[in-house]
């Protein structure tokens, strides 16, 4: 259940930030919701400052840690530190956790679930996932979409499309293609939405002719998928902070398995020109950490800033973690009765993304987050 909390009448006194390129004065948060009619009583707050919608962690792992779920008490650690570095919505990239309990929670983002990672078997991170044969990956991914959307109606299905293949000594996709195209049919009847994590070349075109909805990581796209995701929409989630580990992961790997160490080295090396180039394609492009195991939690500001030296305009790099990203999940931004989900700035964050690490003040639900 919710928590029954004290929600303040607000008056935020500065710019009001509703898009990329469109902003307002005069905005107010009563009972929790926002509303642009002056409340006929005096506020019991006036914030000033830039304000934004709440800010989008779009691959984020609340209630992972290394070997599988996280205990209640460092969940709801990562929780806060998500929330009050500015990220009021997360859309969950798999989990063993269940974290149906943060709803309303004072302390968390709101979150959209995507149940377990979904993986061939002996091919992922211990611990993480729901490890599958070929043959039981269509039921597996039904059952998981059928729990995702009994925590959300929109909820999500996470495939792990390729990792190392150690017989063969480099990446390679999980499954099937025409049993990857079935388990993306089998989640889209039970109304969720499926997104993949794709390293490498060769799993892209498997998932984008599977009908996948959204793709983490893109590291491996190439010329010929750009325009093939612009004509169906999808999107992807490139998590830079999580591929700057890349080198690391090589030099580990190198001594004994040199061809996938030199693989995953030019796929980092090569990082900022994949994401350039389908952004100047018209790919659809937006922010997330892959926070959970080795990427700690409140890294937003630094996935933002690095879509922007990606190539993003300030103001994209922004959109890519706030108004688009909402959209796209189907989340309310600042609205006409709208929760009240905000964070303010001392400057306007589309001019100078560096304010981005230091929110005034965060907003939940029309609750002050930490005050």
């Amino acid at each position: 259940m919710p928590e029954m909390r004290h929600r303040p009448l607000i008056e935020f006194t500065g710019p009001v930030l509703l898009g990329p390129d469109d902003e307002a004065l005069g905005l107010w948060s009563v009972d929790g919701r926002l509303t642009f009619r002056m409340p006929p009583r005096e506020p019991d707050i006036r914030l000033d400052g830039w304000v934004l919608p709440g800010l989008v962690d779009a691959h984020c792992h609340i209630g992972l840690t290394s070997g599988g779920a996280a205990d209640e008490d460092l969940t709801l650690r990562q929780a806060r530190t998500d929330l009050r570095a500015g990220t009021l919505l997360v859309r969950d990239a798999g989990s063993p956790a269940d974290t149906r309990w943060l709803a309303g929670h004072a302390e968390s983002p709101k979150i959209l679930r995507s149940a377990r990672h979904v993986a061939a078997s002996r091919r992922y991170l211990r611990g993480l996932a729901i490890e599958v044969e070929a043959r039981d990956l269509v039921d597996t991914v039904r059952q998981q979409a059928k729990l995702s959307m009994e925590a959300d109606t929109r909820g999500w299905v996470k495939l792990v499309g390729d990792w190392i293949d150690r017989s063969e000594g480099d990446l390679k996709p999980s499954f099937p293609a025409d049993v990857l195209a079935e388990a993306v049919a089998a989640a889209h009847e039970e109304g969720a939405r499926v997104t993949a994590h794709c390293f490498g070349e060769e799993v892209l075109d498997d998932v984008i002719a599977a009908g996948i909805d959204c793709i983490e990581h893109a590291t491996g796209l190439q010329e010929e998928h750009l325009p093939k995701l612009v004509e169906r929409g999808i999107p992807i989630v490139p998590t830079l902070v999580n591929i700057a580990t890349f080198p690391d992961i090589a030099a580990q790997a190198e001594p004994k398995f040199p061809v996938y160490a030199a693989h995953m080295q030019a796929l980092w090396e090569r990082r900022y020109e994949n994401v350039a180039r389908a952004h100047a394609a018209g790919v659809r492009i937006y922010a997330g950490t892959d926070a959970g195991t080795v990427i700690a939690h409140g890294r937003l500001a630094e996935e933002i800033h690095e879509l922007h030296r990606a190539g993003l305009t300030t103001t994209q790099s922004l959109d890519a973690a706030c108004w688009g990203s909402r959209s796209w999940l189907g989340a309310e931004g600042l609205e006409e009765g709208a929760p009240a989900d905000a964070v303010i700035y001392t400057q306007d964050p589309r001019k100078n993304l560096a304010v981005l690490a230091t929110p005034r003040h965060v907003i939940l639900d029309g609750s002050p987050v930490g005050g």
